[in-house]
Order: C-alpha cells, then sequence, then structure tokens
C-alpha cells in the first residue's frame, strides 16, 4: 500500500524504508511554533502494515477517516495502523490547529457511506444538541471551516466568539461548560477542565471533535449569520 500525505497543497511521499515525522522540525516542519513538539507524529512502515504513532509528550490528534464514521484520540505513546483510504489528522498546538490528509493507494479498508437519514445534523451518539450550542461550536470552529484544505487556523477565544454570536461572555461560558459535559459523558477525551487544563485546549478539543466527525460543516456556517443567532431564550442550556 502506498501513502502520501497532504499538508497545505502540498504532497509527501513516504517511503517503507524511513520513518516519517511530522512536527516543529522532520521531513514534514509546520511552523516555528514554540508548543509543537520537535516530532510529533511519525508515519512508519512494519508487520506487513502502515502505523500513525504520537512519539510526542504532551499533545494528542483526533484521527478519523474520510467518512468520519471512525473517530481516534492518538494519545502519546499510542499508535494505530493507517487502513483507510483516506484518513484525516486533526491537532493544536497553543492557539493553532494543524490538519493533514494521508491518502493510501490501495487501503486495506473501504467505509461505506453512511445513509444521510441516520446521520442527523444535531446528533452526536445519542446526545442532542440545542440550536444555541450548535452556533456555539460553529463560531469556535468557524476559521477552520473556511479554510481551503489542509492546514492551519487559529482557535478564537471564548471572548471573539461570543461576540461573533453577539452573546454575552457569560452566557458563552456557560454554555461551553454544558456543551462539553455533554461530550465528556459520551466519552470524548479533552472535554472536562481540572488543574492543568487550560480553557484554550479545552476549546481546541471541541473543534478538533466536532470538525472530524463532521458534527459541523462548512455548508453550516450560514447559521451563523441566521436571524435567530443570538434569539434564543438564555435560560436554554
Amino acid at each position: 500500500m502506498e501513502l502520501t500525505v497532504e499538508y497545505a497543497g502540498e504532497y509527501y511521499s513516504l517511503d517503507e524504508d524511513e520513518p516519517f515525522y511530522v512536527g516543529r522540525q522532520g521531513d514534514l516542519e509546520l511552523d516555528d511554533n514554540l508548543f509543537l513538539h520537535r516530532h510529533f507524529l511519525e508515519i512508519s512502515h512494519g508487520d506487513g502494515l502502515w502505523w500513525l504513532s504520537n512519539v510526542g509528550a504532551r499533545l494528542t490528534a483526533t484521527v478519523t477517516d474520510s467518512s468520519g464514521g471512525v473517530n481516534a484520540w492518538l494519545a502519546p505513546g499510542a499508535r494505530l495502523p493507517i487502513v483507510f483510504e483516506q484518513t484525516t489528522i486533526v491537532f493544536t498546538a497553543g492557539p493553532t490547529t494543524y490538519e493533514l490528509t494521508i491518502h493510501a493507494k490501495g487501503p486495506a479498508f473501504r467505509i461505506a457511506p453512511r445513509d444521510s437519514a441516520d446521520a442527523g445534523e444535531s446528533t452526536i451518539g445519542h446526545v442532542p444538541l440545542t440550536e444555541s450550542q450548535k452556533l456555539l461550536i460553529l463560531s469556535l470552529a468557524e476559521p477552520v471551516l473556511r479554510r481551503e484544505g489542509t492546514g492551519t487556523s487559529e482557535i478564537p477565544s471564548s471572548a471573539q466568539a461570543a461576540e461573533r454570536l453577539g452573546w454575552t461572555s457569560t452566557r458563552f461560558n456557560r454554555k461551553l461548560d454544558n456543551v462539553c459535559d455533554k461530550f465528556d459523558r459520551i466519552g470524548v477525551q479533552g472535554m472536562r477542565g481540572g488543574q492543568g487544563r487550560l480553557a484554550t485546549n479545552r476549546r481546541a478539543r471541541l473543534v478538533e471533535h466536532a470538525v472530524s466527525s463532521r458534527l459541523v460543516t462548512r455548508e453550516d456556517l450560514a447559521l451563523l449569520d441566521a436571524p435567530s443567532v443570538g434569539a434564543e431564550d438564555d435560560a436554554t442550556p
């Protein structure tokens, strides 16, 4: 199986005999972001398979297939086999979110398209989202969704996202807590704050998961400019 990595419109062909490194330095040098590991991801071949490994010490990555039907969290020290025709990798270092795609020629598996009737626009798993909750996610994910192809984008601050929606910061932060709690209850990693976990990391993790799982798409951005964007009763979670 032949692999190609796509990032910001550039393509890199991989050699089975040489590991391919992604990070601040390596075969794919992203940028001079001090929050990013020198070597963060490694793509290598062994035991008859290609593997994606997190060789960093702190950062995590979200890994999905092209349909969004398979969604995994790659923690430091973990590795996953690369078996799909197209694998998307999204991760955040500091305020910057990165996205790259691995293309496989002759993949081991192909995911059948999901029935759109069974994939509601406002649900993930069995957890429904209110209109305001989806708008909150869109306000944070807007830079990522507006980006053309893979590359980098900045996650808005809570104040910037609240201003985009015409909400108060208090209302935004309360709804952000509710949304993150919902995802935490269904097992999405990195949603719950705590000692050593800054709000920036929580917002970034929410964007990673929502975009990679196709919970929000570029077509949904029109909702941000709809007349009802700030009209929902503030008592609604």
